[in-house]
């Protein structure tokens, strides 16, 4: 059903304007970026079509514009642009957070910005936060890719690129595609030589995160570490 054809309450646009963003669900939100629809399809339909291919908001934040362009009904660059353009801006907003205060006085930002890069890939990805002195994030490398263990991880890359950022301490972090947060017995013992590694540059790893769809544990947080 096309836009105006809903009862004005119920348009995403003026229910935003009346009731606050957080009365739109996730479908009514996109909506209002794509703003039209196809032939046949209406925007709310687009959206949720959207939504339904790349598992929810998380998995869409982690769409290119290539991606997106195999998306029936976002053949056109320009909305594609636009929905790549607030993907970015959403990324580089929780990075600025965690770029201007300790990153632990906000775990779950630390967690959430880790989902929204790591939480849809289709296969396993290591990386590192590398923090400074008061703890703020100076960068984030994605180092590995593919089945992780001792053998694929290598502790000489991440000093490596520790020394490379001044990095007074670390976060690790990796993902499991197809499976629950909770760490293997290989992830404790990586965090364990990974620690006993770093410690040798004086570089503190503060917590390793283990990241699956929509969820996320913290190994510093759990007492794994």
């Amino acid at each position: 059903m096309p836009l105006k054809d809903l009862p004005p309450d119920a348009r995403p646009r003026e229910k935003l304007l009346a009731r606050g963003p957080g009365a739109l669900g996730d479908a009514e939100l996109l909506a209002l970026l794509l703003r039209t629809g196809m032939a046949g399809k209406g925007v709310l339909q687009l959206a949720q079509e959207l939504l339904d291919t790349f598992g929810g908001i998380a998995g869409l934040l982690h769409a290119t514009a290539d991606d997106l362009k195999r998306v029936k009904g976002l053949g056109g660059p320009a909305k594609r642009a636009e929905l790549v353009a607030v993907i970015e801006l959403a990324r580089r907003a929780l990075a600025q957070q965690l770029r201007e205060r300790q990153v632990f006085e906000n775990p779950e930002a630390v967690q959430h910005y880790l989902r929204l890069h790591l939480g849809a890939r289709g296969h396993e990805v290591f990386a590192v936060l590398f923090l400074d002195s008061q703890h703020r994030l100076v960068a984030m490398e994605e180092l590995f890719r593919g089945t992780l263990n001792q053998a694929s991880v290598y502790p000489r890359e991440v000093v490596v690129r520790a020394l490379h950022h001044q990095a007074a301490a670390v976060v690790l972090a990796h993902n499991h595609p197809s499976g629950s947060p909770r760490p293997s017995q290989a992830d404790r013992d990586l965090t364990r030589t990974l620690q006993a590694t770093l410690a040798l540059v004086d570089v503190r790893v503060l917590d390793h995160v283990i990241v699956a769809a929509g969820d996320s544990l913290s190994m510093a947080s759990e007492g794994l570490m």
